[in-house]
């Protein structure tokens, strides 16, 4: 029978002919995969690319050899069997997934991925007593322990020195415009701009619940139009900035945390209590703001204190005197 979703079959109750199948679907998963970890990679890290090329043409040597041996012992008809129909059976993760997190975890992911095969051809060839098909598993077990050793050689073959720092540098540019440069403007937003209103009501009502839910709303507004702006302010194509979505959350997310840090000690009851807390924890914010410009950012410490901690304590001020007056 042809397993289904909610009837995955158990490792141990596949036919020879089905053990045989599952390697053959699994080579063809695992070249698509690397073949599209090329195509991510491939308009910023061309060598890289070239080097996922390289392993999806030892994927598809695997699956010739696979797909001839079951041909020679069952025929032309390949049962439909995929990993998702094995109980237990490993999963790759979805590619979308990973190309999200860079390139050095596309690389780790690879890593990973001829681990588990390495496993699955070992356990398939002890469960075989076809004397080819456990020389042709075995062999292939070997092989992809042997791939780390041939992903070195492809990546000597396509990735020199220079190529690999000119790689690397891509990727921190690449992280910084998507995720640190977006984030670090809507932390900054999110802390400077709250703080005349939270404490102009904090110093006006004296009422924390008050001064809470004020916080909360203009923290959470800020981050839902930082978020949005950022997300429709360009689309990455020709700024090579990265998308836009992951540009937003980073924005959305930073501006409504840097508001919240100052907002959520007014759920303390006791007013003088909460609002130090709360002041401490914006000059502890301004810092952290200061900290990532100058580490992140390059921007002079000096300049990134006097930009940052200067301003947030001015505007700081203001709201203070604007409630108390």
């Amino acid at each position: 029978m042809i397993p289904g979703v909610t009837s995955r079959r158990r490792f141990s109750d596949l036919s020879e002919q089905e053990i045989l199948a599952l390697a053959i679907s699994s080579e063809e998963d695992d070249a698509r995969i690397y073949r599209s970890y090329a195509e991510i990679l491939r308009a910023d890290f061309p060598d890289s690319a070239r080097v996922f090329d390289g392993m999806a043409a030892e994927e598809d040597g695997h699956r010739q050899r696979l797909i001839d041996l079951h041909c020679a012992r069952f025929g032309e008809v390949i049962p439909l069997i995929r990993r998702e129909h094995v109980a237990g059976f490993y999963a790759r993760r979805p590619v979308w997934l990973i190309e999200n997190l860079g390139i050095e975890r596309i690389r780790e992911e690879a890593a990973a991925m001829e681990r588990d095969a390495e496993a699955f051809y070992l356990k398939a060839a002890a469960r075989t007593r076809d004397a080819a098909t456990r020389k042709l598993l075995g062999d292939l077990a070997a092989a992809e322990a042997g791939h780390e050793t041939r992903a070195g050689e492809l990546v000597a073959e396509h990735l020199d020195d220079d190529a690999r720092a000119s790689e690397d540098k891509t990727a921190k540019r690449q992280f910084l415009l998507t995720w640190v440069q977006p984030g670090l403007a809507g932390l900054m937003d999110g802390s400077v701009s709250t703080l005349a209103p939270i404490f102009a009501t904090a110093f006006a009502t004296q009422d924390t619940w008050t001064t809470f839910l004020v916080g909360l709303a203009a923290s959470v507004g800020a981050g839902i139009s930082m978020g949005f702006t950022e997300a429709a302010s360009d689309d990455g194509e020709l700024s090579g900035r990265g998308s836009p979505v992951k540009r937003g959350i980073a924005s959305g997310v930073m501006t409504t945390v840097g508001g919240l840090g100052h907002a959520l000690p007014y759920l303390i009851p006791d007013f003088w209590t909460a609002t130090i807390i709360a002041v401490i924890v914006v000059f502890v914010e301004l810092w952290a703001i200061a900290w990532i410009q100058n580490r992140y950012m390059e921007t002079p410490f000096f300049r990134a204190t006097l930009q940052v901690v200067f301003g947030g304590a001015l505007v700081l001020a203001a709201g203070i005197v604007i409630g108390s007056g």
